[in-house]
């Protein structure tokens, strides 16, 4: 905690200072441009990553980067991408996993999560990935090819809320896959053939 509460002290003392004009800009508006849906492993930060300025990205942080198919009834994922798309009105999403992911080695190796059902639940979201990936023997390729899958399964499952298919319909939002890679620092954006393009060395 004492780490924690350093920080904040540096981020008063040194960071805020020199942005102190974006922050009363912020203060009284709220217009980020991109909805950004990673996974909540503490390597993978979205506004490091991307370089973003406070206020650019609305994000979404969850286990595995797993985004539910949408069923009526509240919840705080669909209620976030809901508040993104239909007021906030992003135009782009990014759905980003990356690699070593704790969550997709857990279902690429079929490790034993009794002691973690909540977990083991969750992941059950992750199923038409995992079935795209069910031939491939257990390992490094095959974690880096379920994460992959996943992103896309995700990508699938966004479309399923009503507000991002009503968004897509009247071409308001754009959907982008990412696979961030943690010891090369490269971004990978997934095509729809299941392809890629670094963004950047």
């Amino acid at each position: 905690m004492q780490d924690l509460t350093e920080g904040v002290a540096r981020f008063q003392r040194e960071v805020f200072p020199a942005k102190a004009g974006l922050f009363t800009h912020l203060a009284a508006n709220h217009t980020p441009h991109t909805l950004f849906i990673g996974c909540s492993d503490a390597r993978v930060v979205p506004e490091l990553i991307t370089q973003g300025e406070p206020g650019e990205l609305f994000v979404i942080r969850t286990a595995g980067n797993l985004v539910p198919a949408y069923t009526p009834g509240a919840n705080g994922v669909t209620a976030s991408i809901e508040y993104a798309v239909s007021v906030l009105g992003v135009s782009d999403i990014v759905i980003c996993g990356h690699s070593a992911c704790g969550a997709m080695t857990a279902l690429a190796e079929d490790q034993d999560l009794t002691g973690a059902p909540t977990v083991a639940e969750w992941l059950r979201h992750a199923d038409a990935a995992v079935a795209r990936t069910a031939g491939m023997a257990a390992g490094p390729e095959k974690v880096g090819a379920l994460v992959r899958q996943n992103v896309y399964a995700q990508l699938t499952n966004l479309t399923t809320h009503p507000s991002v298919a009503r968004a897509l319909a009247e071409k308001k939002v754009t959907l982008h896959g990412w696979v961030f890679d943690i010891p090369t620092g490269r971004v990978e954006a997934l095509d729809l053939t299941g392809t890629g393009a670094a963004l950047a060395a």
